[in-house]
């Protein structure tokens, strides 16, 4: 295996902090027992959950108006998978990277499976690129690009995403995640009806195009870049379009593309029982689609949609298999270790719902005791799961605490050397 981070060092630091760890475990297994939980069967199921992390996520992210380059950026997908390589050698929980195309694509997919094999990660999701131009792009999107009403540059947009399907391939991928910023800033500048037929007619002959065992994952945004209305604008018109599609076509969910105060909760569970769930991108939102780290601000309410998966996944729901993916924009943080943290706050809020008492919670829902039903998932959300969470991680040979070894390791510091300094300040997120 490729380490980035060094195993000897990893060990001394872990040995350090063993000891306060297997105190806290202990007496977190005490007051599960007391509970009929199984800390050891908790242990594993942390061991497993995974999350991917995006390509783009590991360099410093912008707005419409600036963006601040950090020190030690990757430059092209190989340094990138470095990036990555370190966020899972810590937390253990993000073995997956999912990849932007053009952006990471390469003229040898084979080298670069070679190298991701090397460093111990597989591919996730593959996701297209309609929504800027590209140099040397014969047809522009900048009045759409599945539903422009122009067919050339419809068929351009189709094919790019063909092609990004063969690229998936050559990676081992089994998703296509199509994001498109079409839509209109003006009222009457568009005709919602046939703007939402050409997207799925453009859409079907992708769908024409997936592998048998592959998914087409659809994902919605309420606003931006186009500020009037957007094609696929909410979960409606999202599942609308899977629906349209067929069985292979399921819903994303990002956390911060809804309407403010919406119940995301509720429309996952709309989406599970409708078998349309096709996986998350998750993040944090204050105000809009903001891409803050996740459960920075709404620990409860990611906590909350666990509830909903976890139920699912309890009640053994047909259909139900949605992948996991961080999709966060890190202006001030070192994104390394933003999506450390990120990585370890989604994998809490699923140990947490696993801690559910299911069978009381049905019986008060049962019973329309709202009160108890609510303090059943208060219980929950309130119990202090780290000890499980970092023994997950020592056995799997993580870090017992991921931030500080990824600081002595000075991994930043190091990179740095080798990749130069980007220009300064300019406009436009990455």
């Amino acid at each position: 295996m490729n380490n980035k981070i060094n195993v000897d060092m990893l060990s001394e630091q872990n040995a350090v902090k063993l000891s306060a760890l297997e105190e806290d475990y202990s007496y977190l297994s005490s007051r599960l027992a007391r509970e009929n939980l199984d800390i050891e069967a908790l242990v594993e199921k942390a061991q497993n959950f995974q999350i991917a992390v995006p390509s783009w996520g590991v360099g410093t992210g912008g707005t419409r108006f600036a963006r601040f380059p950090g020190i030690g950026e990757p430059r092209n997908i190989f340094e990138k998978l470095d990036d990555c390589s370190v966020i899972n050698e810590l937390s253990r929980c993000a073995q997956s990277v999912s990849p932007h195309f053009p952006w990471d694509a390469v003229d040898d997919f084979k080298e670069l499976k070679g190298y991701s094999d090397s460093l111990g990660l597989k591919w996730d999701s593959i996701n297209s690129n309609t929504f800027q131009d590209q140099v040397d792009q014969a047809k522009s999107y900048k009045y759409g690009s599945l539903t422009n009403t122009d067919a050339k540059t419809r068929e351009q947009a189709i094919e790019h995403n063909i092609q990004c399907i063969e690229w998936g391939e050559a990676l081992g991928s089994k998703r296509l995640t199509v994001w498109i910023g079409d839509g209109s800033n003006h009222p009457g500048q568009q005709h919602f009806q046939r703007a939402f037929e050409r997207y799925l007619d453009s859409m079907k002959t992708i769908y024409g195009a997936l592998p048998s065992d592959w998914e087409l994952h659809i994902e919605h945004k309420m606003f931006e870049p186009a500020f009037y209305s957007t094609v696929v604008q909410d979960w409606g018109s999202n599942i609308l379009a899977a629906m349209e599609l067929g069985d292979k076509a399921k819903s994303l969910v990002d956390l911060g593309h809804h309407a403010p105060n919406v119940n995301i909760e509720m429309i996952v569970s709309r989406l599970i029982q409708f078998k349309k769930l096709g996986g998350f991108h998750f993040n944090d939102s204050k105000y809009g689609d903001d891409d803050l780290d996740s459960g920075s601000l709404h620990p409860y309410q990611q906590f909350l949609i666990f509830n909903e998966l976890v139920d699912a996944e309890f009640r053994g729901q047909e259909g139900f298999d949605p992948s996991y993916m961080l999709d966060q924009s890190h202006n001030v943080t070192d994104p390394i270790e933003s999506l450390i943290n990120s990585a370890i706050e989604v994998q809490r809020s699923y140990i947490k719902a696993l801690i559910i008492d299911r069978d009381a919670l049905y019986e008060f829902q049962d019973k329309n005791d709202a009160l108890m039903a609510s303090a059943t998932l208060k219980k929950a959300f309130n119990m202090d799961v780290d000890s499980i969470l970092a023994m997950a991680r020592y056995r799997s040979g993580g870090a017992i605490d991921p931030i500080y070894s990824y600081r002595q390791s000075e991994y930043r510091a190091q990179v740095a050397k080798d990749r130069p300094a980007m220009a300064g300040s300019g406009s436009g997120i990455v």
